[in-house]
């Protein structure tokens, strides 16, 4: 069976506002949005679903979680775009300095890495 892969749904608290931070930090649209879900264009689109008490994952966390890789150009600059946007740096990086582990306002972690 083939299927095409169309979106990642990420579960939070505030759709509209997680949607608005990836929104500025992508460069996406919104291309959906009611009360509970948002959604944003892209490649694969990336949406955001409400759900009641919501808590973010920890990290480091020995429990497993998916997260994005986003590739950037310039690491130091995109991280300092990033946490200006309302990303968090938690203290622990892995990786030796070849990528920045970042959370997002809600708490979901991502990576940036260069080209």
């Amino acid at each position: 069976m083939l299927a095409e892969l169309t979106t990642v749904v990420l579960d939070c608290a505030d759709p509209a506002a997680l949607a608005a931070f990836y929104g500025e930090a992508l460069g996406w649209e919104v291309t959906y949005s009611d009360d509970d879900t948002v959604q944003l264009g892209g490649p694969v689109g990336l949406g955001f679903q409400r759900v009641a008490g919501y808590r973010g994952p920890g990290w480091p966390d020995a429990a497993k979680h998916a997260h994005l890789d986003l590739r950037v150009d310039d690491l130091e600059r995109a991280v300092k775009e990033f946490t200006a946007l309302g990303a968090a740096k938690p203290d622990f990086q892995p990786g030796d300095g070849g990528w920045v582990v970042l959370a997002d306002p809600e708490g979901h972690l991502f990576c940036l890495v260069t080209s």
